[in-house]
């Protein structure tokens, strides 16, 4: 059986939706990481509520779960965020393609 592999535009999607997703991880865990040291100072937190910090949180983690779920194999369609991290998965689980071109940029 031949390996199948996408094309350089398939490859150029797949490789901008991993930008974006790094790109916010690492904005996302700085701010949620300066937000949870200085959220009594900054008033979002106190010893009986936690609104607008679950609020905060909330908003700043949404995103992921919607870049993860936007993620859809090129060649087939089939949804294959939840099989990625932070990174798109090698194969697609669906149809068998390598999620890379074989003329890698």
């Amino acid at each position: 059986m031949q390996a199948r592999y996408l094309t350089p535009e398939q490859n150029r999607k797949i490789r901008r939706w991993e930008a974006w997703n790094r790109s916010y991880f690492i904005f996302a865990f700085f701010t949620l990481l300066l937000i949870l040291v200085f959220s009594s100072q900054l008033g979002l937190s106190s010893g009986d509520s936690w609104g607008p910090l679950g609020l905060l949180l909330t908003l700043l983690v949404s995103p992921i779960v919607v870049l993860q779920l936007r993620l859809a194999c090129p060649a087939c369609g089939k949804r294959i965020g939840w099989q990625a991290k932070l990174l798109a998965p090698d194969q697609c689980s669906g149809c068998g393609v390598f999620l890379s071109s074989k003329d890698k940029p």
